[in-house]
């Protein structure tokens, strides 16, 4: 038997290398698509196990405290811990400690938002006209922030400057009906119709006068005033010196101002920074703290409130300041110079009306960026530690998280809240200056939370003991930096062209206000040793659990697997069952932009479209699920393909050959023995196909960048045989079967019921149902690529559509899309080949019928066009078929059937039609060489 197959294969040399090229592309197709595969997956685990380390793998919370975006959709907004304040116990905290696995519990309470007043000053000294003897000039200031989008016109405030002598109060003297001045005379407090202390003016006659300052007016007539920056109009006294110096500001120890070359106007901006208390140890095993101080000390564990300035008790509390605020914020100001009318010795309010009513001149323009002054103020209270005064401590605002509205395209909407104003002061407390923000539209609920006295000092106060940078804390891949991250800054772009533009292509920062959207992250920092103290005063809830999170890192994980995964799992249910508290598992996370609508600002902030990137938990898991399951139906659909293809192969072989087996089955030869001829065959062709494919597909690897080793190289031996053997049943079950009498048969068989067509289309129809098994051979091999092209698609879509959203996802899914690509290019060339093959084998069977067409006087052209609608009509059965395959196949494998793939499916049905029509160009050219004359002869 096997030197009766070896003289089959050598007698019939042609098919044999014809069918040994087809076993050999599907065996190397094969082994080279699965081997870009189990690469795409290898990328794929080994991008996720790089880029999924986080600074702690669980996230431990109070119970109830997850956002109902949290539980639909798996996403927590960035900076979330900012907006949670307390809830947890110190007990519950050395419950986490305790629990096995755990290598750092670190806690964080966050306690609220401190009044943080950023001084700066606007240089008046070329608005001076030095020929006046009396002169005001006036400063008109607007704040802005937003990227200067939200603008905020001022009350204007004035600087009256005199050549005159002024005196100054002796605030070192005690209170009462009579102030000491620094001419060593008495004068009565009241002077202005208030009780406080303003400079006076020395007239030409010697009397002196007071020099009313409306603002002064204004804080002290109003109980629990919580003025903005837009709301005071103040007039500020100084003195041009013979010398051209100028004396300005207050008087120190009894004594005038230092006099200066320069006349520079003091303005603060007032700014909200979020105050956390943190281990310092734990948190330096966490994020590195130690390692990011820039100034000053660090906090130490033990540190403790120090007596203050003040009296009553007053306590002053370490803390480590940042270096960056995060704070978007200027202030410009005009100037123009007035030539007053007499002020000195006018009540406050005679002086404001009289200042509004003057006309003017201008006399220039200038501004400041309060966020570069922030540092330098920081300083100023670690390098003069003495000094007064630290920032207030007596009331913190805390800002609950934000709530949204989903809109009908999945954009988020921020809603917006009503605050009582009192929340930033009491008729007790008349804290600094609120920010001019607070009369902008809030996006969070805000709260009052007492801490000091309810006396007008502040009994509470905060000094840094250095600075820190976030930017310096461990840091880790951007494609997995949690933006729920306690210090991740803000990261908020336009997300369409009108916004970016609005923005100048800048981000938009936070605004230094504690309702407003972009919250940052905490950034002043006090030890928990300190939080006892500093809550004394405070609700007893603060006092009982003033712990908000605690962030838990995991021993011996060192980024995404499923063993590390399967750790993590144990340790937060181990914390669940020890706390009852909420434990969410945080390795593995990503940042996923969201698009947020902002509705537009009350200071002309035009409504915005944002990309912000949210917290997708369990981004790393869904990968390795979604790459496992496209794996497999890659591999799979290419199983399948290659099958196909041998069997059409292994077909056209068996009917080349009917006559001949139709005389073995004359000669007496059994059915089994014809099958073993034919599986013989087809066996040896297979296994050389293998051999011959264990040498191509290492080097054809490497050209195509994919790791294919020896070990899975040599599965293309038994793979080509197995292919080959299972490709060849069918056609071997049918040959054993062979009838004698089908060597008489004719090829092509009439049709059974007779018609007269009158188009050539029609003909070429009447044709492909003379031979309906040809037909659909031909029609189910193009089904079956088109079929394949459409499900490799829906698998690709299928498997980017499980991770896109998060960053990491996103890169994940262009590493992957190449082997992708490969593997739908590959369906579609051999199913192309399996059409071909069909199409040639028809002419070739039908050309008696052709010559005899030909003889009567058909034209070459005629009979090419004849060739060409049968191709047209076998691609539109078999494309349309695939493409209805298709599609059914990818709904049942993604659940629905996407427009995207829809459109994918009819695209690919007619590349299928324009592949037949094509590859009827090889038949169609071999028309020419049929012998008319010795087909017809033989006929």
């Amino acid at each position: 038997m096997a030197r009766l197959i070896w003289r089959q294969l050598r007698g019939r040399a042609g098919r044999s290398v014809a069918l040994l090229l087809g076993v050999l592309v599907a065996t190397t197709g094969f082994v080279v698509l699965t081997g870009a595969t189990t690469t795409s997956r290898l990328v794929v685990t080994g991008t996720v196990e790089r880029n999924t380390r986080a600074a702690y793998d669980i996230l431990v919370r109070p119970k109830g405290t997850r956002t109902p975006l949290e539980a639909e959709r798996r996403l927590v907004r960035p900076n979330y811990l900012s907006g949670l304040f307390g809830g947890l116990t110190p007990a519950q905290y050395e419950q986490v400690k305790a629990v096995s696995g755990v290598e750092v519990a670190a806690p964080i309470a966050m306690l609220g938002h401190v009044d943080t007043v950023i001084g700066g000053s606007l240089d008046l000294t070329a608005a001076v006209d030095r020929r006046l003897d009396q002169q005001v000039i006036r400063v008109d200031l607007n704040f802005d922030t937003d990227r200067g989008l939200s603008v905020g016109h001022a009350k204007p405030r004035y600087v009256y400057l005199t050549r005159h002598p002024l005196i100054y109060p002796d605030y070192s003297a005690p209170p009462g009906p009579m102030v000491r001045y620094t001419d060593g005379a008495d004068y009565p407090a009241d002077s202005c119709g208030f009780q406080f202390q303003v400079p006076r003016e020395v007239q030409p006659d010697g009397r002196s006068l007071p020099v009313c300052n409306p603002l002064a007016r204004a804080a002290s007539g109003v109980a629990g005033s919580t003025m903005s920056e837009l709301d005071m109009t103040s007039l500020s006294p100084a003195r041009l010196l013979p010398d051209g110096r100028f004396e300005f500001g207050p008087a120190r120890g009894g004594k005038p101002p230092e006099p200066s070359r320069r006349l520079l106007l003091p303005v603060g901006i007032s700014v909200s920074l979020l105050l956390a208390a943190v281990d310092p140890a734990a948190e330096d095993r966490l994020v590195g703290l130690d390692a990011a101080i820039e100034e000053g000390q660090p906090l130490r564990p033990d540190s403790s409130p120090a007596s203050g300035g003040y009296e009553g008790g007053a306590r002053e509390f370490p803390v480590l300041a940042t270096s960056r605020p995060f704070i978007d914020g200027t202030v410009a100001a005009t100037y123009r110079r007035l030539t007053p009318p007499r002020i000195s010795g006018l009540p406050a309010d005679a002086v404001e009306s009289s200042l509004a009513a003057l006309p003017g001149v201008p006399a220039g323009s200038g501004r400041d960026n309060f966020a570069d002054r922030y540092l330098g103020e920081i300083r100023r209270m670690i390098q003069h530690p003495d000094e007064c005064c630290g920032g207030d401590l007596d009331v913190v605002i805390q800002a609950g998280p934000t709530e949204y509205d989903q809109l009908p395209d999945n954009v988020l909407r921020p809603r917006t809240f009503t605050v009582d104003p009192s929340v930033y002061g009491s008729e007790f407390v008349v804290r600094r200056q609120t920010s001019w923000l607070s009369g902008d539209k809030l996006f969070r609920p805000i709260n009052q939370l007492p801490l000091g006295s309810t006396g007008m000092g502040p009994h509470r106060s905060w000094r840094p003991v250095g600075t820190f940078d976030p930017l310096r804390l461990t840091g880790f891949s951007d494609l997995a930096r949690v933006p729920l991250e306690t210090y991740e800054p803000p990261t908020v772009e336009g997300a369409d062209d009108r916004s970016r533009a609005a923005l100048a292509g800048r981000p938009l920062l936070p605004a230094g206000h504690p309702g407003g959207y972009l919250s940052a992250p905490p950034l002043l920092l006090t030890n928990l040793a300190s939080v006892p103290e500093l809550l004394k005063e405070s609700n007893a809830r603060a006092r009982r659990a003033p712990i908000s999170a605690i962030r838990v890192r995991v021993s011996d994980v060192d980024g995404y697997s499923e063993r590390s995964a399967e750790r993590v799992r144990l340790v937060a249910e181990r914390i669940a069952e020890a706390t009852g508290l909420d434990v969410d598992i945080t390795l593995g996370s990503s940042p996923a932009p969201q698009t947020v609508a902002l509705p537009a600002g009350s200071f002309g902030r035009p409504e915005l479209r944002l990309t912000e990137n949210w917290s997708a938990l369990g981004v790393a898991a869904s990968i390795i699920r979604a790459v496992d399951r496209k794996s497999l139906a890659l591999f799979a659909l290419v199983l399948v393909v290659c099958g196909f293809f041998l069997a059409n192969a292994v077909s056209a072989a068996v009917r080349d050959r009917r006559a001949e087996l139709a005389v073995l089955a004359c000669l007496g030869w059994p059915a089994r023995r014809i099958g073993a001829l034919i599986l013989g065959e087809v066996a040896m062709l297979g296994m050389a196909a293998g051999i011959l494919a264990l040498g191509l597909a290492v080097p054809l690897g490497t050209v195509l960048g994919i790791d294919i080793g020896w070990r899975r190289a040599a599965l293309a031996v038994p793979v080509g045989l197995l292919l080959a053997l299972v490709a060849a049943v069918v056609p071997a079950l049918r040959a054993a079967r062979t009838n004698p009498a089908a060597a008489l048969r004719p090829p092509v068989a009439g049709v059974q019921r007779a018609h007269r067509s009158r188009t050539l289309f029609g003909l070429a129809l009447v044709n492909l149902l003379r031979t309906p098994g040809r037909t659909l051979l031909g029609a189910g091999a193009l089904a079956i690529g088109v079929a394949a092209l459409t499900l490799v698609t829906a698998a690709a879509y299928a498997f980017r559509g499980a991770i896109v959203g998060s960053l990491l996802g996103d890169t994940v899914s262009l590493s992957v899309r190449g082997a992708d690509q490969l593997a739908a290019a590959a369906t579609v060339l051999l199913g192309a080949a399996a059409v071909a093959d069909v199409l040639y084998l028809n002419v070739r069977d039908r050309a008696t019928e052709l010559a005899a067409l030909r003889a009567v006087g058909w034209s070459d052209a005629a009979l090419a066009r004849l060739v060409g609608y049968e191709g047209l009509g076998l691609g539109l059965l078999g494309a349309g078929a695939g493409a209805a395959l298709g599609l059914a196949g990818t709904a049942a494998l993604i659940g629905s059937l996407p427009v995207e793939l829809s459109l994918v499916g009819v695209l690919v049905a007619a590349a299928g039609v324009l592949l037949t029509c094509a590859a009827t160009l090889v038949p169609t050219a071999l028309l020419r060489r049929i012998p008319t004359a010795r087909l017809l002869a033989e006929e």
